[in-house]
């Protein structure tokens, strides 16, 4: 009898943590990177390559930084949002990730440029040491330069307005 009962015992269980699994939020990936400093880097930017940015030069402020790519379709999906944000003087910088920077330079120019500066980060050094699972993902950063909060995939306006724009203005207060 124990021989029937035991398999039905184990499906159970399996089947219990599928069940569990099915009503978590996919972009709710956990970080191990909130409440803590923002990994340093110093990059290039995209369009002036001989300058270079880094956090510590946000110091500060808060600001979000979007992890981006040309060949990322849902970044396009966002991409409208973020010009919308950026004239309203949203502080929004990029990170583009694995990218050519002549691909790069032609999808902003055909898309606009929401980015106050955007950094090159060739070889993707820089979003591993953000966790950065893919593109897009974006970063909340406080004016300790502590990331306070991570988006993984495309923001939308319920997004931005219900969970990310309370966070910059209670951060900003």
């Amino acid at each position: 009898m124990l021989r029937f009962i035991a398999p039905l015992l184990i499906f159970g269980l399996i089947a219990a943590f599928f069940f569990v699994g099915l009503d978590r939020d996919p972009t709710k990936l956990p970080s191990a990177l909130i409440d803590k400093p923002a990994p340093a880097f110093t990059l290039p930017q995209l369009h002036q390559p001989e300058q270079s940015f880094s956090p510590e030069q946000m110091k500060g402020k808060v600001w979000l930084l979007n992890v981006w790519a040309s060949w990322c379709a849902a970044c396009r999906t966002e991409h409208p949002l973020f010009m919308e944000l950026s004239r309203k003087g949203v502080p929004l910088y990029g990170l583009n990730y694995k990218d050519k920077r002549k691909d790069a330079l032609q999808w902003l120019q055909q898309l606009g440029n929401p980015y106050r500066v955007s950094v090159s980060d060739f070889t993707g050094d820089v979003g591993i040491d953000y966790g950065v699972y893919g593109v897009p993902e974006t970063f909340v950063i406080d004016k300790q330069g502590i990331i306070r909060y991570k988006h993984v995939g495309p923001i939308s306006r319920q997004d931005w307005e219900n969970t990310i724009e309370p966070i910059i203005k209670e951060l900003q207060g």
